[in-house]
């Protein structure tokens, strides 16, 4: 720690994110201290709370028209106060990633043009989903600049989104969900989890929230965080067992071992995943391709493409089709199968 000796009212501490950083404490205030230790910037933070001039250490102010200027002002907008918590964190962490780079952040926003942002797409090519991710917060980011009057063009309007060549999340199998449910026995969370993953069709932000307070009468109702579309989900006995037979929080079905709510849709996919490696099940099966089975098995008990928009609160009758055609295609091969078998 560039042999700088410990000073009074220092203290060390580890975040949720496995990294150590510093604080100065003294009389009930606490002040986070820049990194590294021993730097520059680390020691005159140091003497000025020390002294107490200032009981927060000042983060130095972007410079007016660079990009760092221009993302701060969008993450104060409502634009970007309106998408959903979990579309936030996501796009906040692609925009620190963005700034990292001083040239990136010191740079004057005005001068990003098309080729530059084709050039961040060509550079996170090898992840395809990456360079998308890449192209959306760009997007949404200068669509409100235009609209703000900052700029007058936004530079990523005909740049084109990378074709991903995937069936993306694993698709659990009915056996994979047997096991899984085999392995974990009713009245456990984690078999709660899959229950609730499965039968209410939700993805990991709402099935982290759902809880007592969204159910009546035998049907649940939820407003889903990422479409803002309200759906409305019968609790059938397998579910209705499961939730009885378990501990569940106040709110939330769903809590962890210490009893409190999930911080986060991910903070839950990261402790689902362990269940999954618990129960045997290969790395590919994680809580994201359970939506997508609850789908194929209601499709394939005859499920609508219009029950299934208001099960999964798609706002697009092709999303749902996607699951209904599928459905119909394989009664079709049936259908002739047997229609052959008859003729042999």
């Amino acid at each position: 720690m560039d042999g700088m000796p410990r000073k009074p009212y220092l203290s060390r501490e580890k975040t949720r994110h496995d990294k150590f950083v510093w604080y100065f404490k003294r009389k009930g205030k606490r002040v986070r201290l820049p990194e590294p230790y021993g730097s520059d910037e680390f020691k005159a933070a140091y003497e000025k709370a020390l002294t107490g001039s200032s009981s927060v250490i000042e983060k130095p102010k972007s410079r007016t028209g660079s990009l760092k200027w221009l993302v701060d002002q969008y993450k104060r907008s409502a634009a970007f106060a309106g998408l959903a918590a979990g579309t936030r964190r996501a796009r906040d962490n692609i925009l620190k990633q963005i700034l990292d780079s001083p040239r990136n952040a010191d740079g004057p926003f005005a001068d990003l043009s098309r080729a530059k942002v084709k050039a961040g797409m060509d550079k996170r090519a090898a992840t395809p989903n990456s360079a998308n991710n890449f192209l959306k917060t760009m997007g949404h980011l200068f669509k409100w600049a235009v609209e703000a009057g900052h700029v007058d063009v936004n530079p990523c309007i005909g740049v084109s989104k990378v074709n991903v060549k995937s069936d993306g999340f694993h698709k659990w199998s009915v056996d994979e969900v047997e096991k899984y449910r085999s392995h974990h026995k009713i009245g456990t969370k984690p078999r709660l989890a899959i229950d609730i993953l499965l039968f209410l069709g939700l993805r990991r932000g709402d099935a982290v929230v759902v809880g007592k307070q969204h159910m009546k009468d035998g049907l649940i109702s939820i407003r889903t965080e990422k479409t803002k579309q309200w759906v409305y989900l019968p609790v059938f006995k397998q579910l209705m067992d499961s939730i009885e037979a378990t501990p569940t929080g106040d709110l939330a079905f769903l809590t962890t071992e210490k009893g409190k709510p999930f911080s986060s849709g991910a903070s839950f996919g990261n402790w689902f995943a362990k269940q999954c490696t618990a129960a045997g099940l290969p790395d590919v099966c994680r809580a994201h391709g359970l939506r997508k089975a609850g789908a194929t098995i209601a499709a394939d008990e005859g499920a609508t493409a219009h029950e299934l928009m208001a099960m999964f609160g798609w706002s697009r009758l092709s999303m749902a089709e996607i699951y209904t055609k599928e459905a119909d295609k394989k009664k079709l091969a049936r259908g002739a199968s047997k229609r052959l078998s008859n003729r042999m």
